[in-house]
């Protein structure tokens, strides 16, 4: 027996999560067969379901049902967990919460709606902890929003924030602004997404919900084309996110560039070139010749022949291959789609 096997045994009969967490991904990739994966995470889900925090593991094992496409094999670990946990109040809210979330994570806001109802009505007749209604209620708004009914979408989250507003409990409160703003915007009232916004902003808050206030103001700019606006907005929450996290940043930029792909798609050359320079400004690698490149590959599309060859010398020194794909998707001529954040 090879030595992560047999640490893999030896974790699996103590059902010591942490050990199968930490060994997880090795011991997996060394499996090649699918039925023999099958049978090991069946194995793992029984082994889980005894564990004290099973969670971060049910996760796991979750992906790798997704990636068998059988979504349904991850999510019966966390329904065995509901049923398991059904005696004690705190465990069965905990276990209905994790059961939503999976499938609101792996696409079905159906079933996520269904599974928060529940936990829902469990805080409200049992546990009586407002804060975690208020949270619950934000989930099920998110969720309706989802399916497209914005109505109940923004109906839910004006019960979680005025409770979130009655128990002074600031970040989930302009989380919960930010919610309703977006909401607003999908329903084109621009106005008031952009009075919710302010108000947002003109709080006190943390680095994270100022870089996802940016995004919608941006997202109202646009929505009224105004994309000056939508880059000024954009560019905020770039440079505010990179206090934030890699995963924020990695996010903002993505919307950046799905923003410029979108005004290369309607057309909207000038604006592009125009601000294109206020972008390549904030970094010293190569990511600056990137934006630079975008600013005279939109010179060029717009006609003027003489941008080519700035274009040309710019894309000689971007060399991240990502950024490289990028320009070398929108050089080709596209079919016209609509604009959008």
């Amino acid at each position: 027996m090879t030595g992560i096997k047999a640490e893999w045994e030896n974790a699996l009969e103590k059902k010591d999560c942490e050990k199968l967490l930490e060994l997880f991904d090795d011991y997996v990739d060394t499996i090649e067969d699918e039925e023999e994966l099958r049978k090991e995470l069946e194995r793992l889900k029984d082994a889980a379901v005894e564990c004290e925090d099973p969670y971060e593991l049910a996760h796991e094992i979750a992906h790798v049902y997704a990636h068998l496409d059988d979504i349904d094999g991850g999510i019966d670990l966390y329904k065995r967990l509901v049923e398991l946990k059904r005696e004690d109040p705190e465990e069965y809210a905990t276990a209905l919460y994790y059961l939503a979330d999976a499938y609101e994570h792996f696409g079905k806001p159906e079933k996520a709606i269904e599974v928060y109802q529940k936990l829902l009505e469990h805080e409200e007749e049992v546990l009586k902890n407002e804060k975690e209604i208020g949270l619950t209620l934000a989930n099920l708004a998110v969720n309706y929003d989802e399916l497209g009914e914005i109505e109940k979408a923004i109906e839910l989250m004006e019960r979680a924030r005025e409770i979130f507003e009655r128990l002074k409990d600031e970040k989930n409160h302009m989380i919960s602004l930010l919610d309703l703003a977006h909401f607003k915007y999908e329903l084109g009232e621009y106005d008031a997404a952009e009075a919710l916004i302010r108000e947002v902003l003109r709080n006190p808050r943390d680095d994270e919900i100022e870089t996802n206030a940016k995004l919608i103001e941006a997202e109202i700019f646009a929505g009224r084309e105004e994309y000056d606006g939508a880059f000024k907005a954009l560019r905020d929450a770039l440079l505010k996110a990179i206090n934030v996290s890699d995963e924020i940043f990695g996010l903002v930029f993505d919307t950046l560039v799905d923003f410029i792909e979108g005004l290369f798609n309607e057309g909207s050359y000038g604006v592009v070139a125009e601000n294109m320079e206020s972008f390549a400004e904030l970094f010293e690698d190569d990511t600056a010749y990137f934006f630079r490149a975008i600013g005279e590959l939109a010179r060029w599309k717009a006609g003027d022949d003489e941008a080519r060859a700035r274009f040309d010398e710019l894309y000689s020194k971007v060399e991240n291959e990502e950024l490289r794909s990028i320009l070398d998707g929108w050089k080709r001529p596209k079919l016209s789609l609509s604009l959008g954040l």
